[in-house]
């Protein structure tokens, strides 16, 4: 019995962190997106400030995540890292690359708008190499005896390049509307303008991937029409189009300021949603949670010290959230 559910606990803890990851970052990763509409040095600032006292703690979860897979899942692991070891890297230089701008941007004087840059380049980097990555996954990776057999450049494709920029333009909505949130004034007006089209184009990204979907020797497709399981899932497409309908209409009512953040999140969560069911009883297409675990000894050792480290985590980022919960002040500073 435990050797079933075992894995089953570390695939919801990992899919967990994951998904905070993504809807925690993915905001501070909008903002550096967004940051090339700021009108001046000025607003910039005031753009990070939204983020600065809780973007650091977002790199935890990806940290969890990494680390569980490694852990629980060490078969999965060596595939996706043999499999995506450039756009993987990739993500984690512009990582680097955005943390260190974020911070040496507000002590800077003379280089202030080129470590801007830099801040709004390794965003950009990021959000889409994370993109690539999950395309890469959902299109599938050539396997062969649960080992990668495919190239270097196997993950390049037209599909990831899709997904690639969908991410970005995902992003970018969350950005604009956690900035619809957490400003008001001029900066919440430009906030507001750029998240109605994001909307759209996300939307329409959405409906581009859904449609490629069919085409692609997939999996994750098949598991959706195979034994009649669309007529269980097909809620999942219908909820992402209420949600769509919903932030639309609520990005373009200037009285609600938090509706659009918590829609936006909405995407990303039916997103994930929609890819674990479709994935699901696998880690990555084509190995199952069993085929890719651990031996049971060493899931259950680490599982001793997530018990304790995962409700900490959580403790913080709630407590970090809520004592800077609020409008920011256009005058407001780092330090």
């Amino acid at each position: 019995m435990m050797d079933y559910w075992l894995p089953v606990i570390w695939f919801g803890v990992i899919g967990f962190g994951v998904l905070m990851y993504v809807l925690l970052d993915g905001f501070v990763l909008g903002l550096g997106i967004l940051a090339p509409f700021a009108e001046d040095e000025k607003q910039l600032d005031h753009m990070m400030n939204t983020a600065a006292p809780i973007w650091d703690g977002n790199e935890t979860w990806l940290v969890l995540g990494g680390v569980g897979l490694l852990t629980a899942f060490p078969k999965a692991y060596s595939l996706v890292l043999s499999a995506l070891y450039l756009p993987v890297l990739l993500m984690l230089i512009a990582l680097v690359f955005r943390g260190v701008a974020f911070e040496f941007r507000f002590k800077a004087r003379r280089a202030k708008a080129a470590w801007g840059a830099a801040f709004s380049l390794g965003s950009l980097f990021c959000a889409f190499a994370q993109g690539v990555i999950l395309g890469a996954i959902v299109e599938g990776m050539p396997m062969q005896e649960g080992k990668y057999v495919g190239g270097v450049f196997d993950w390049f494709s037209p599909f990831s390049m899709l997904t690639g920029a969908a991410v970005v333009f995902g992003y970018a909505l969350l950005g604009s509307t956690w900035l619809v949130l957490k400003t008001d004034g001029r900066l919440q007006y430009i906030a507001r303008t750029l998240a109605r089209p994001l909307v759209l184009v996300v939307s329409v990204f959405i409906g581009l991937v859904s449609a490629w979907l069919p085409f692609l020797d997939s999996r994750i497709m098949a598991r959706w029409f195979e034994d009649g399981n669309f007529y269980w899932l097909f809620p999942v497409p219908l909820l992402v189009i209420a949600n769509a309908w919903a932030l639309w209409r609520a990005v373009r009512r200037e009285d609600r300021d938090g509706a659009p953040f918590l829609y936006s999140l909405g995407f990303f969560v039916l997103g994930f949603v929609g890819l674990v069911l479709g994935i699901w009883p696998n880690i990555v297409p084509g190995l199952t949670l069993w085929e890719a675990s651990a031996a049971r000894s060493s899931q259950m050792f680490v599982l001793g010290g997530m018990v304790i480290l995962l409700p900490a985590i959580l403790g913080y980022t709630y407590w970090s959230y809520r004592v800077f919960r609020g409008k920011v002040a256009a005058d407001a500073g780092y330090h």
